[in-house]
């Protein structure tokens, strides 16, 4: 398994599509989930090292996600991203470092390239 595996939670599949595009050729592993119930029944089974994930899904919210993820200790990098008024990735950023999950990174819709390879590079 690689050192970097990438989880992708987001009800578009066409985002995920672009997100596994840009992360593959920067080392890696991706697995790409439609839904929060999509995530959390598959979260174990990949032990991503970074999760980025859609705020506004039909089956559970990010911020659901998030208590989820707070509750059982998930040590993944977040990335946030929403298509909505930037306020609302911030605000989900604030509960997830609030929860322990940060530090948490946010992405605005639509993704600029330069800028998501350059989070996907960090440390």
């Amino acid at each position: 398994m690689a050192d970097k595996r990438l989880l992708i939670c987001d009800d578009e599949p066409a985002v995920g599509r672009l997100l596994r595009a840009v992360a593959e050729p920067l080392g890696y592993d991706v697995l790409i989930t439609t839904g929060g119930a999509e995530l959390q029944s598959r979260i174990d089974g990949f032990a991503p090292t970074l999760i980025m994930l859609d705020m506004v899904m039909p089956d559970l919210d990010g911020n659901e996600i998030i208590g989820w993820l707070a509750r059982r200790g998930t040590s993944a990098r977040l990335i946030v991203m929403s298509g909505y008024h930037t306020d609302y990735a911030d605000h989900a950023k604030v509960l997830a470092e609030y929860k322990g999950l940060g530090p948490v990174m946010t992405l605005q819709k639509p993704i600029d390239i330069a800028l998501l390879r350059s989070v996907l590079t960090q440390p």
